[in-house]
């Protein structure tokens, strides 16, 4: 008897590390199993200090990840709804909080939690035919996996409750338009796009990228009675805490050498 395929597809190449949700019959929906291993997936690359970036996207060309699973959901009560979304509230911080960039490769319909699952990324890069929204009230409910604040923070509050009120589905280039997605590309490109831009970030430092991403999030989600002299106190901390690194001695003594410098991740 075979074994069932997993939940989600890990490979790595060099310290580039892509996820994969694997539902394609389902369209990539998130149920809670799919949540854990998610979750799960991510906490093992957290552990991992070669890893320095991570791309996530859907199995299959037409969805990134439809959306949560309707099918699992339906018959959920009170206390069993409030339980999955704690589990999407675990994941989507575990997200934010993990030591490494996440990039959404964004292949297909990008739905409810599915557009959760997207802003819990640190960037969105979309295929053109992707399709992006969060139809929940259609459904009677409303987004529960955190999409009701990071929208907002990503679109700003008028246009996430536009977005949200109607239920409405937009195309990537609205996305694009509107800030939701930082760039847009024709499907066949969008892999190599991103898989460039994890490139780029894998090949800097690994303790300066960890640290610019603990500083802008806290100074991006900080609520309207934080003021911005506490973010800039971060910044402050974690750029003077780099210059007790290894890495930093490197990064410049290699640039007065006019050589590539030789990480250590320490």
């Amino acid at each position: 008897m075979t074994s069932p395929e997993p939940l989600v597809l890990v490979a790595r190449d060099g310290a580039i590390v892509t996820l994969t949700v694997n539902r394609p019959d389902a369209r990539n929906a998130l149920d809670g199993p799919t949540v854990e291993a998610l979750t799960a997936a991510f906490d093992e690359i957290d552990d991992d200090t070669s890893a320095r970036c991570v791309i996530l996207t859907g199995a299959g060309d037409r969805a990134f990840v439809a959306g949560a699973d309707i099918k699992a959901m339906a018959g959920l009560d009170r206390a069993g709804a409030l339980a999955f979304a704690e589990r999407g509230h675990r994941m989507a911080d575990f997200m934010e909080e993990l030591r490494v960039p996440i990039i959404a490769a964004v292949n297909g319909w990008a739905l409810g939690a599915g557009l959760e699952l997207a802003l819990a990324c640190d960037f969105i890069y979309a295929a053109r035919t992707a399709k992006l929204g969060m139809p929940e009230v259609g459904l009677g409910v409303i987004p529960g996996f955190g999409g009701t604040q990071r929208l907002a923070l990503r679109v700003g509050a008028a246009r996430a409750r536009e977005l949200i009120y109607s239920g409405v589905t937009i195309d990537a280039d609205e996305g694009l338009r509107i800030g939701l997605c930082n760039a847009v590309t024709e499907p066949e490109a969008l892999m190599p796009r991103v898989r460039e831009l994890a490139a780029r970030i894998a090949a800097n430092a690994p303790l300066a990228v960890q640290a610019a991403k603990q500083t802008v999030t806290p100074g991006t989600l900080r609520g309207p009675d934080e003021p911005l002299a506490a973010a800039l106190a971060v910044e402050r901390d974690q750029f003077a805490a780099l210059f007790a690194t290894e890495d930093q001695k490197e990064g410049m003594k290699a640039f007065v050498e006019k050589r590539p410098p030789a990480w250590k991740g320490a």
